[in-house]
């Protein structure tokens, strides 16, 4: 074997240098002697070793197992004379099973190529769809999918090809997974124009790839087609796919009657089905319905994995069921599996949001049990609810080093909740200096940050800083949103421009930024603060004639300015529009009312009030009883009267 290696070497270097046409001649002979030597068959008796791979098939004398010695020749000469000299040293028949195992082979992508086209052109072969296929497989690894598709284009369009349903489902995900979704419909109906019948498997196939690419609307026309075929029936594969898309349609009744009908057709839900179907229920409110699903899960044999888990961690904290949501973690234990970071991401969101940051922080230390590396997101949770929790600065500020520590970067959120925990606990210049760092760091301008910003340098009187800031962000990011505006029209109001408010609440118009409520909050809460309570009254009504829906805090402004007026008929008309359009009033309505009748020397109706507020399951506040004293002088009166 070394003696044939050297000598193939030789042939290829004096193959490149020759150019006397007599040693060409020589140099011929001698390759073709050397391709002889090289593939010529041993005599099984004089063979050392007769069980070579490379010996005569006895079923099948036309094939020959290939061997790395006609590998070697295609990686020297590539495909050309060489090579089919050396096909035919071999005897080998060109059929398909020959074409498939040369094109099996690891050689160039080009020399699969034109061995193909070759073996195309051989008298008595055609080419059927698995030479087809394994070309098209060769193709895409290579990642020519133009030249992919072409092949494709060729295999539906020879009528010596026959397309089953099959190939077709392969055709299908080989162009989705190269992201041609418009090339695969078009062989899709092309094939089924050709008498191709598809079949379930194969409208899924296409129905998957319109599901990867997100094309939700069009997985319902192809459903739809499928089920006109008359005899073509979805099967779990296809109610999955269709239930999923609903749902991420929003199209939530129509999944409900999809999986109902899968059980009707005696089709049993699989895991992915019943977690789908979780997620639905919960976001249409329907927590018991869930919970339900859960048990008929278990009932049915279908054992829910940690996708299933998360699904229900999600929705039982969304519906404020926490103790419910922090007990599956036990069960998820118990039942045998493993937490992933997902999951522990979620139940710690979930603990975070009701202030049981201990529990949190646990979770956390339990993430290296299972063998899960926090991520930002866990980190952000950790931060997040430890400013919500009134935790001490230095105490989130370790939390952030650590996560620095531990090789994660912070994102852009990470920064945000920093920002906007330092603001809330006044320290301004440690959140500036964050804002820079996120510059430094290469993030874009992030409006929340600013927003928080803005919003904390007014409240220390700091109304230049904030407005350079609200123009630094202009500049810096083009279009700001309404909520941004609405701080800084907020911020001036509230230190006495309002015309200046004004000018940029018509601004923010004039750009395309339709104001939202709480831009309209913002100046009418100016307007009122410079006595314009009719003028914010009007505004409201515009407001809603604009389409744009007021909230508490509107009507609460409102009838802060009425009850200035010092006239409470307003204010108690009001407050009656307010219950009537099923607005529910909270402590500060109250309040404002409270203060509006004890100011009016309406006691009566104070005491009425309060013991309506009572009811309601307000509880008094020093805001409640500084209403009452500021305009009565007299404590053990309102014991009276918040006694009634």
């Amino acid at each position: 074997m070394k003696m044939v290696f050297i000598s193939a070497r030789s042939i290829f270097v004096k193959r490149r240098v020759s150019t006397l046409p007599h040693l060409s001649q020589r140099f011929k002979q001698t390759a073709e002697n050397e391709i002889v030597q090289m593939f010529s068959i041993p005599n099984p008796e004089e063979s050392e070793k007769p069980q070579e791979k490379w010996k005569l098939s006895r079923r099948d004398p036309s094939v020959r197992m290939l061997d790395e010695r006609f590998i070697r020749i295609l990686k020297i000469f590539k495909w050309g004379p060489d090579a089919e000299k050396a096909l035919e040293v071999l005897k080998l028949r060109v059929d398909h099973r020959l074409v498939r195992s040369i094109l099996e082979i690891d050689v160039e992508i080009n020399v699969k190529i034109q061995f193909f086209k070759w073996a195309g052109k051989r008298r008595n072969f055609q080419h059927d769809s698995s030479t087809y296929m394994s070309l098209i497989r060769c193709l895409e690894e290579a990642r020519l999918y133009g030249e992919m598709y072409r092949t494709i284009q060729e295999v539906v369009r020879n009528t010596y090809v026959s397309v089953s349903p099959s190939v077709l489902s392969e055709l299908v995900k080989a162009l989705g997974r190269a992201k041609m979704v418009s090339k695969a419909l078009s062989v899709f109906y092309q094939a089924k124009g050709r008498k191709c019948k598809p079949t379930s498997s194969t409208y899924n196939s296409v129905i998957l790839m319109l599901m990867q690419e997100r094309q939700h609307e069009k997985v319902h026309e192809v459903y739809t087609e499928m089920c006109n075929e008359g005899d073509c029936f979805p099967d779990t594969i296809t109610y999955s796919a269709l239930i999923s898309s609903y749902g991420k349609l929003s199209r939530d009744e129509s999944a409900i009657s999809l999986f109902d009908e899968m059980r009707d057709n005696g089709l049993q839900p699989t895991e992915k089905i019943y977690t789908t179907l979780l997620g639905i229920y919960f976001k249409v409110g329907k927590v018991e319905k869930a919970l339900d699903l859960f048990e008929e899960m278990k009932r049915a044999g279908c054992s829910p994995t940690v996708y299933t888990y998360t699904e229900m961690i999600k929705g039982l904290g969304k519906a404020g069921r926490v103790e419910e949501a922090y007990g599956l973690y036990k069960d998820i234990l118990r039942d045998g599996l493993t937490p992933d970071v997902v999951f522990l991401n979620n139940l710690m969101n979930i603990l975070g949001k009701v202030g049981r940051v201990e529990e949190l922080t646990n979770v956390f230390s339990e993430m290296g049990r299972w063998r899960c590396t926090p991520t930002v997101i866990s980190y952000n949770t950790v931060i997040k609810a430890l400013f919500d929790s009134k935790a001490s600065v230095s105490e989130v500020s370790s939390w952030f080093d650590k996560m620095k520590a531990d090789g994660v970067s912070p994102s852009e959120f990470t920064y945000s909740i920093l920002i906007d925990g330092y603001c809330k606990t006044n320290r301004v210049e440690k959140a500036l200096l964050l804002l820079e760092e996120m510059d430094e760091k290469g993030f874009p301008p992030c409006p929340a940050a600013y927003c928080s910003l803005i919003n904390a340098l007014g409240k220390a009187k700091r109304n230049e800083a904030a407005n350079e800031l609200f123009k630094e962000l202009k500049e810096n990011y083009g279009n700001v949103s309404s909520r941004v505006y609405a701080v800084m029209i907020k911020q001036l109001g509230k230190c006495g421009k309002l015309s200046e408010a004004v000018d940029l609440f018509n601004e923010m118009k004039s750009q395309g930024s339709g104001p939202d409520v709480y831009a309209y909050n913002a100046l009418m809460s100016g307007m009122v603060k410079a006595g314009m309570i009719n003028e914010a009254n009007s505004l409201l009504r515009k407001m809603e004639e604009n389409g744009c829906r007021a909230d508490l805090n509107t009507h609460n402004i409102i009838l802060n300015g009425f009850a200035r007026t010092g006239v409470p008929k307003r204010a108690i008309d009001m407050f009656q529009n307010m219950k009537l359009s099923g607005m529910k009033p909270d402590g500060v309505t109250y309040n404002t009312l409270l203060g509006c009748f004890a100011h009016a020397g309406m006691f009566e109706e104070a005491a009425r009030m309060m013991k309506e507020m009572k009811d309601k399951g307000f509880v008094y506040d020093a805001i409640t009883y500084s209403s009452i004293l500021d305009a009565v002088g007299n404590v053990d009166h309102v014991k009276d009267v918040s006694s009634l």
